[in-house]
């Protein structure tokens, strides 16, 4: 039996969840919903979703609250988390993506839209199989990226990585010195086209090299290529 995605939408307008609910529905998803942010940590403690539509500006506690307390729980962290945010909360949206969130969507938004960036979030959620089969490991200086167990090393150390941020690793350690555009990275690791706005994946590069700063040889060879994106210079 194909098991159908649970999907949590915790927002506290009464319309905006209905609306979520009736495309969600629409499409073939479960919905559940909550009001606030407390609500919502009790409902995924006891029901858990395949994944969180998240708004930021919640009562009794707040989204990035929420996020935070998500993705530092071993028992959380893997459910994907799309924020709903005003246009105007650009430091929220950096904030929530550098907790781990996978990725954002401004109000008003369109459905279609909605449903766009849920499929490619589920459909990401995990590492393709064929991946996994063409190597076990992957190796860079002093970085091991295990591809069974979703983990990576510095110098035998474990790195806490978000999802997304081993995604976008791994694809530069598979493909050295090849340069990728911001929309490329956009497609090939949140797996929707390009919507106008590439912070998202300068947020995850930030985060990236901060975590890897022990090793400034594999930090610094994460380079921004100007104009284009971003490259793994292999010489190290």
């Amino acid at each position: 039996m194909v098991k159908i995605p649970k999907i949590l939408v915790v927002d506290d307008e009464e319309n905006i969840r209905a609306l979520v609910r009736f495309n969600l529905e629409k499409t073939g998803y479960q919905v559940i919903e909550a009001s606030n942010g407390k609500n919502a940590l009790e409902i995924i403690a006891e029901d858990r979703p395949d994944l969180i539509i998240l708004d930021l500006m919640l009562p009794v506690i707040d989204g990035l609250d929420v996020c935070r307390k998500l993705k530092g729980s071993l028992i959380t962290s893997a459910i994907p988390i799309i924020m709903l945010t005003a246009k105007s909360d650009e430091v929220d949206r950096v904030i929530g993506l550098e907790l781990g969130a996978d990725d954002y969507l401004t109000k008003p938004f369109g459905p279609r839209e909605l449903i766009a960036r849920i499929k490619a979030v589920l459909r990401r959620s995990i590492l393709p199989a064929a991946t996994a089969n063409v190597a076990k490991e992957l190796h860079f200086g002093s970085l091991l990226i295990n591809l069974t167990n979703y983990a990576a090393y510095l110098s035998g150390d474990k790195l806490e990585l978000t999802l997304k941020e081993f995604e976008v690793l791994c694809l530069l350690v598979q493909n050295p010195n090849q340069a990728f555009s911001r929309e490329k990275l956009l497609e090939s690791i949140w797996g929707y086209e390009y919507y106008g706005d590439t912070r998202t994946v300068d947020v995850h590069i930030r985060h990236l090299r901060a975590k890897l700063e022990k090793a400034p040889e594999i930090a610094n060879a994460i380079e921004t290529v100007r104009g284009i994106g971003y490259r793994l210079h292999a010489k190290i």
